[in-house]
Formats: C-alpha cells, structure tokens, sequence
C-alpha cells in the first residue's frame, strides 16, 4: 500500500519517489518492556551519522541499508499506531522474502531483541535513573557490527565535524546507490577496495585511514568475522579482548562497540565528553574508580546505567 501519492514534477511527466508500507513493529523489548522509540532514536550521537537522518521532535528515523549484490533500499522508521513503529521503502516492490528482511533489520537497528526488563528492575530501586523504565536505554545502532567499528573509529581523537566529513566521504564515495539516488554505508569489500590514496585524500581520515583499511582488508578477505560477536554465548571478557586487538580500537572504542552495537552494557564509557558531563552533572570532578563505584551496582548494566545517567536531558519529556 502507498502512503504518500505521486506527485508531477517539474516537467508535468515525471514523479517524485513514495513511501511504500513495509508493515509494523510492537514497540517492546524481548523481555515485554515497552520501548520509548524518540528516546531510543536520541540515544547516541553516532546514531546521527550518514547515512541515517535522524529527526528526534518528529520521532523518524531514515537510512539506506545495502542488500547485497550492488542494491540498496531507503527505509523509513516512524510512530505508526499506538505502541508499534511503522516501517516503511522508499519507491520499491520486493518480494516477500525482501521484506522479511528488511523489517528484521528495523528490528536489529531499533535493538528490539534486547531484554532490558533486568535493567529496569535495577533502575526503578535509583531515584536518580528510575525515570528510564518509562522505556529508556536501547540503543540505536546499524545494520552490522563492522559499520559501528569502523564509525567509531571515526570519532577517535578528533573534532565531531571531523567525525562527519570521513563517514560522509565513506558513504557517499564507496556506498551502494539505492533507486532514489541515496547511499548506504559501504561494506568491507568497497572499503578495502578503495586503497591508501583515498583515506588519506578523499576522506582525510587521517592516522585512522590505515586502521579503516586494514578492518575492512581484514573483514574482506575473510580473516576477520565481526558479525559473531553478536553469540550471546561469546563472554563480554572474551568480546571486549578481541575488539581490543582491532587496529584503532582502545578502551574508548572498546567499550562504545559494547554499548551501541552488541548490547553489552558493562562497560562504562569514560572520555573526554562523559568524565566533564558527569562531573558538571553532579556538582564534583570524580575518579574513574568513584563513577565505577557509583554504577557498581547495576552489575551487568553499570555502562547502560552511566550512559542513561549521562544522556537524560537529551530529550525533553
């Protein structure tokens, strides 16, 4: 079914692209726990970079996924009836087996499959954070473990509009083009394909160029498989110790691929953004042992706790 009408352009003959109903999503976590979609769309900052647009007051996500053999598809998330999301494509028929797939990567960029009714529990104990069970705490994140790592990669160590002119370059210089002209993030293969020149002139990625590169060379060839560390049966020493040995991966890195992408919330993020925010938000400058002390409790979630903690006033309730 459409959801937009065509509509005349310029010249009297040609349309402008629609929106054609994918279908809906329950707005709920894995455990039942409701899930506040504008607070999971303000989640993280990384959630804001190319190729999805974010619009928070409008509560709408849009993104262009690859789908494998050159093509790709624009999707657009929104509020549909009350309590489920709407998932929508721009301009295109698929098939069924298409469509199953796209509204089960909705679902893994929303991270509806995580179980966050522990967290809550925890949290409605804190007056400090027992705001979130309103359905606070998932995270945005894309289609596939490699393109968080190599976006935070890209905020390693540098201004933030430096962190959008190298994923901007990736994307719209080794991305594949969907139907209306948008791209997709490009895989491993585009990116190792693309060469030394390229991050060093193209995306000015800097010392990060080469880590970029080798990720991708890593992942291309086969050496490297970033998508198992999705195995819940993996432990999170044993994930956070292989992201670790990722070329350009620290503590930092570390630790925002386990918070964003994998759904493993022990580990506290502590950089130069979250130390100053949670001192200003707490009146004191703090150790990283005293915030570790102050989350301790939440065990498992401590990172999710710290993050929630950190981010409340993103949105305006």
């Amino acid at each position: 079914m459409m959801d937009d009408v065509s509509a005349a352009g310029p010249r009297g003959g040609e349309t402008r692209p629609v929106w054609v109903s994918l279908g809906e999503l329950d707005l709920l976590g894995a455990g039942g726990e409701p899930v506040d979609l504008k607070r999971t769309l303000a989640s993280h900052g990384v959630a804001t970079l190319p190729p999805q647009t974010v619009d928070v007051p409008a509560c709408t996500l849009e993104t262009t996924l690859a789908r494998g053999n050159g093509a790709a598809s624009t999707l657009r998330i929104r509020r549909g009836t009350p309590g489920r999301v709407a998932v929508e494509i721009l301009s295109e028929r698929l098939r069924v087996s298409d469509r199953r797939h796209l509204l089960s990567l909705a679902r893994h960029v929303l991270s509806l499959d995580r179980d966050l009714s522990g967290f809550y529990r925890l949290a409605a104990k804190d007056p400090a954070l027992n705001w979130v069970v309103g359905g606070a705490g998932r995270m945005l994140r894309s289609p596939s473990v490699f393109e968080d790592v190599a976006k935070t990669i890209c905020t390693t160590n540098c201004t933030w509009s430096a962190t959008i002119r190298m994923v901007t370059s990736l994307v719209e210089h080794l991305g594949e083009r969907a139907p209306e002209g948008r791209r997709s993030f490009p895989g491993p293969t585009a990116m190792a394909a693309a060469g030394e020149d390229f991050y060093r002139e193209v995306a000015r990625a800097g010392y990060r160029g080469a880590y970029l590169l080798r990720l991708a060379t890593d992942v291309a060839e086969g050496r490297l498989d970033l998508e198992v560390l999705n195995d819940p049966e993996i432990p999170d020493a044993e994930v956070s110790k292989r992201l670790l040995a990722l070329p350009g991966v620290g503590p930092y890195a570390m630790a925002h691929v386990m918070l964003i992408s994998l759904g493993r919330h022990g580990q506290l993020i502590l950089d130069s953004w979250t130390r100053p925010t949670y001192a200003r938000l707490t009146g004191r400058k703090a150790s990283d042992r005293t915030i570790e002390r102050r989350f301790r409790r939440y065990g498992a979630y401590s990172g999710l706790a710290f993050w929630m903690f950190l981010t409340k006033g993103w949105v305006d309730d």
